[in-house]
């Protein structure tokens, strides 16, 4: 039945990705199934290009702090620093270390070297300042928050000055406790000092959007986009620590469904200046609603996908990667009954394909989950056959 459908496999390249779209998208969200592996970085390292040279793609957004990401972008744009610094420096969850990252960045400096800014491609981070154990220190948003604000008002407008914010954040190491994800006890996120942080927060956000006129006549428009970028981390910050400190059964929703807003309105912001490819694990792509169990206890939450494919309808592509196996990882051939086993089969190492095409051939006889042996590896979830404008298979994933 599936070999059947070759005519329906494409190389996985813009023109497929193209094709396969109405028009082309805002947002193309190309998801993965594990993190770090080379060929995947490399696939969605040549996309990018291609995405660039041929369809005026200039932003390119992974899954990565949005704050250190301007570390990024700073040195492909302007060549600030040296690329050792910016792979350490740039790239929270340890992604510095990755070839196909630093691979990424050469590349883009590369291609803006003599450019117009106009022209010049950039780099977002689209993750709030998180760890899966942590939550950053408000520190860096709200002090460059408040320096841009006090830079151009009169500080009369100001809710409070930069001694009082210093005051009242204390030290680093007290919002970044590794213990706090397990221990709700050990978080600041409801203290009192928090609680008056979270209101600046607002008023300095707000006071940003009512001084517009003011500020479009006094900095540029690269200027004002990082004060609203350092606006969203430091009010998604705050209350991802609120909610760090809660003990209710709504805490871990809660705390999934802020990270995904704080992807998604940092991609809805990249999408301001231009069309972009996103990159992260497809899990944030899916325009499905999230669920996980945690123990006994089911909880679902809304996906950054999902969040801004309700902002940007077909202005927004999903494109799911499956992967036949990751034998380093112990993940071995796809028994034939799962969408990978499906897709296995079929002679090419690495291909796009229509997920309508492959539901319309199975029709009535839904693919079974495959279940993996590796934690570190979340199989295709078979409702993105539905849910996806694409898929991109890699059949056999080697050693790094």
């Amino acid at each position: 039945m599936v070999t059947d459908m070759k005519d329906a496999v494409h190389a996985a390249d813009a023109a497929a990705v193209m094709s396969l779209l109405p028009a082309r998208p805002r947002v193309v969200a190309l998801g993965e199934p594990t993190h770090g592996e080379g060929i995947l970085l490399d696939v969605r390292n040549e996309l990018f290009r291609q995405l660039v040279e041929r369809e005026g793609y200039r932003t390119i957004g992974i899954e990565s702090d949005c704050l250190m990401g301007l570390v990024v972008d700073d040195y492909v744009t302007s060549g600030t620093g040296t690329l050792d610094e910016v792979m350490e420096r740039g790239f929270s969850h340890e992604w510095g270390a990755f070839a196909g990252n630093r691979e990424l960045v050469r590349w883009m400096r590369e291609y803006n070297d003599g450019r117009p800014p106009s022209e010049q491609v950039r780099f977002a981070g689209l993750d709030g300042p998180l760890e899966i154990s942590h939550a950053m220190s408000p520190r860096q948003a709200l002090t460059a928050l408040h320096g841009h604000l006090a830079a151009r008002l009169d500080a009369n407008l100001l809710p409070c000055d930069a001694e009082t914010l210093d005051r009242l954040l204390g030290a680093d190491e007290r919002w970044a406790n590794p213990a706090t994800m397990m221990d709700p006890s050990q978080s600041v996120g409801r203290s009192a000092e928090a609680g008056e942080l979270r209101l600046l927060a607002d008023d300095m956000v707000a006071l940003l959007d009512a001084e517009t006129p003011r500020l479009i006549a006094t900095s540029s428009r690269e200027e004002r986009d990082r004060a609203r970028l350092y606006g969203r981390a430091a009010v998604g910050l705050l209350r991802y620590h609120h909610w760090l400190a809660d003990t209710s059964p709504g805490r871990m929703p809660r705390l999934l469904g802020l990270r995904s807003s704080m992807i998604a309105a940092n991609l809805l912001a990249a999408a301001e200046r231009g069309p972009v490819l996103a990159h992260a694990h497809n899990v944030h792509f899916a325009r499905g609603e999230s669920t996980m169990r945690l123990g006994d206890t089911p909880f679902a939450w809304w996906s950054s996908g999902a969040i801004v494919s309700a902002h940007l309808g077909e202005e927004y592509a999903f494109l799911a990667t499956a992967l036949g196996t990751i034998r380093h990882r112990g993940v071995d051939a796809p028994p034939p009954d799962t969408v990978e086993g499906l897709l296995y089969g079929l002679p090419e190492e690495r291909f796009l394909l229509d997920p309508r095409r492959l539901a319309a051939a199975l029709g009535d006889t839904p693919p079974a989950p495959r279940v993996s042996p590796w934690f570190g590896y979340i199989p295709m979830d078979p409702a993105y056959l539905t849910g996806a404008d694409g898929i991109v298979f890699v059949k056999d994933l080697p050693p790094n």
